[in-house]
């Protein structure tokens, strides 16, 4: 078990709502007319173009969730590249029940396989550099678990998984709190000692604010240009973790790694990532 992967028994109840809303209330209907119930089949999930795996453990549970018989076998695993007509999976079995469960598995090892895909490559961009590529909570709702799992799977690292995670002051809180003071002397009073503070800053004025009051152990830089991510990573001169954040597109990554900065936070990893195009075939 690592991080980059959960239990299975942690996943089945997404796995489960997709499948039902799939299903609907009476089943695969086309199947059960034209597929005679004794009907067995070899089909295989095959890549039809280069990419990097995830999805993987969530399509097998997809299919054993409609028949417990089928036999599945994950030939590329999860976090692993794959190339156009590489055979990711073979299902054996009852063709209607692998019928009935290809859908959802392929929904869900597209749209993750483009997400662990688009992460690798950003972490590219940034290789050589101290920098970590991470995601944000600007995810599917109901599907961030996995999505974040994505992110693993192509290399990066995960930024909170809930508001209740970590305190992340972000400006509107600063704005309706009365200032970058109030905020952080609010926390040192109210935060308990296991919780991490990260503070969003968007101005070198408010950046020395934040070092002389203290109170945060992470600083995210957001909207800055090159040039001013650098003064701000000499200003904080190691005393804080600092994040780049904001504007932050496949292009920049290396520009903005190269300032010395400790994570480059995007949200375009989890909600602009292409689907992969993964086919079931038997």
């Amino acid at each position: 078990m690592s991080f980059s992967s959960v239990p299975d028994l942690v996943l089945e109840p997404m796995i489960r709502n997709a499948l039902m809303e799939d299903l609907g209330s009476y089943g695969d209907v086309t199947t059960r007319a034209v597929i005679p119930a004794d009907t067995t089949y070899d089909a295989r999930i095959n890549a039809r173009e280069d990419a990097v795996v995830s999805g993987m453990q969530v399509a097998e549970i997809a299919f054993r969730l409609v028949d417990p018989t089928l036999q599945v076998v994950t030939h590329v695993a999860d976090g692993n590249t794959c190339q156009k007509g590489d055979t990711l999976m073979t299902i054996k079995g009852s063709a209607a029940s692998i019928l009935s469960g290809e859908r959802v598995a392929l929904n869900f090892a597209g749209r993750l396989t483009g997400i662990a895909t688009k992460t690798a490559g950003f972490v590219a961009e940034a290789k050589g550099t101290n920098a970590r590529v991470t995601c944000t909570r600007k995810t599917t709702p109901g599907l961030r678990l996995v999505e974040k799992l994505a992110v693993l799977h192509g290399g990066g690292f995960n930024h909170r998984y809930s508001l209740s995670d970590a305190i992340l002051i972000k400006d509107n809180h600063i704005a309706a709190a009365g200032g970058v003071r109030q905020v952080l002397e609010a926390t040192k009073a109210h935060a308990s000692h296991m919780m991490a503070v990260e503070i969003e800053v968007d101005r070198l004025d408010q950046l020395t604010e934040v070092l002389e009051v203290g109170g945060a152990s992470v600083v995210l830089l957001d909207n800055m240009d090159n040039d001013m991510l650098r003064e701000a990573v000499a200003m904080v001169d190691g005393r804080l973790k600092t994040e780049a954040s904001g504007n932050v597109k496949l292009e920049r990554i290396a520009s903005i790694a190269a300032t010395g900065v400790d994570y480059i936070s995007s949200g375009a990893l989890t909600h602009s990532a292409r689907t992969v195009d993964l086919g079931l075939d038997f």
